[in-house]
């Protein structure tokens, strides 16, 4: 197993992310289509492993399971050439400060991933919704399956920050979110070999997860599925959230998520990875050149 040393690593992402920006944008949207269908699966995935294991093993071991099988979203992601908007964060400003890009080409890398990560997302989310977390009968009615019951329930817990404390604690569950996802690009980067970019990848996003932090291209596939399989809960399903204070829509999917989210993963990423790395291996990375 080849594995590099930190300066190697942070020049490798910095090399990375030049090439990453050099790209047309159709395929910056190709390949964040890709990623975000890609994270979408994993959490997919976590909804379904995730579904009853509280009831038995407590809540530490369902929060366990969950990340455990999240990381396939970013292991395929490394692995096949995808782009994610989150590690672009660390990546394209990386680029930017190594080898002197232009911010407009972080910019425009950030934002044409960011719609590809996004279409990705929905329709994958559309994908589980009318697939594993719904059951049809023969007349065409529709009902949410357990996994759909509990897609609902973390799309509206993923809304219900509600007062400026709670819309903190989301902000920084963001920066830690992705603090450790571009850890794991990190890890990614310093082996040569599949297996050794599996479990660099794997334990990062695994503690992310687990930990209860917050994702925004995740969360573009969580309250999407949550929104659309709503419609098939039953009234007894639903009363289950009558304490909830915000509705779970397409707008407060934006205004009590996903925008605070994304700063938060922006911050995350840029300056406790990026930055943070930059500045304390500059000298280094110069005396490669």
């Amino acid at each position: 197993m080849v594995f590099h040393p930190p300066v190697q690593i942070v020049a490798k992402a910095g090399d990375a992310g030049k090439y990453k920006v050099g790209l047309p944008w159709w395929n910056m949207i190709m390949r964040g289509f890709m990623s975000g269908a890609y994270i979408a699966m994993g959490a997919g995935l976590a909804t379904v492993c995730g579904t009853g294991v509280a009831d038995f093993l407590g809540p530490g071991f369902a929060a366990l399971i969950r990340g455990a099988v999240f990381p396939v979203g970013l292991i395929i992601t490394v692995l096949t050439g995808a782009e994610l908007f989150t590690g672009d964060a660390m990546l394209a400003p990386m680029a930017a400060f190594i080898h002197k890009i232009s911010w407009a080409s972080v910019f425009n890398l950030w934002i044409w991933v960011y719609v590809g990560n996004v279409i990705g997302s929905l329709l994958y989310a559309y994908l589980m919704a009318y697939g594993p977390l719904t059951n049809w009968d023969a007349t065409g009615a529709g009902s949410a399956s357990v996994f759909g019951v509990t897609a609902v329930s973390i799309a509206w817990g993923k809304v219900n920050y509600a007062g400026g404390m709670a819309m903190w604690s989301l902000f920084l569950k963001a920066i830690g979110c992705n603090w450790l996802v571009n850890l794991a690009v990190l890890l990614g980067i310093c082996a040569d070999d599949a297996v050794g970019k599996f479990f660099g990848i794997w334990f990062p996003i695994m503690a992310f997860v687990s930990s209860g932090l917050e994702h925004s291209i995740a969360n573009i596939y969580f309250i999407p599925a949550g929104i659309m399989v709503k419609g098939f809960l039953t009234p007894e399903q639903l009363a289950v959230h009558a304490d909830k204070v915000v509705d779970l829509n397409w707008m407060t999917m934006w205004t009590n998520n996903v925008i605070l989210v994304t700063i938060g993963n922006t911050i995350g990423g840029l300056f406790f990875v990026g930055v943070i790395y930059w500045v304390a291996f500059r000298k280094e990375i110069a005396a490669l050149k």
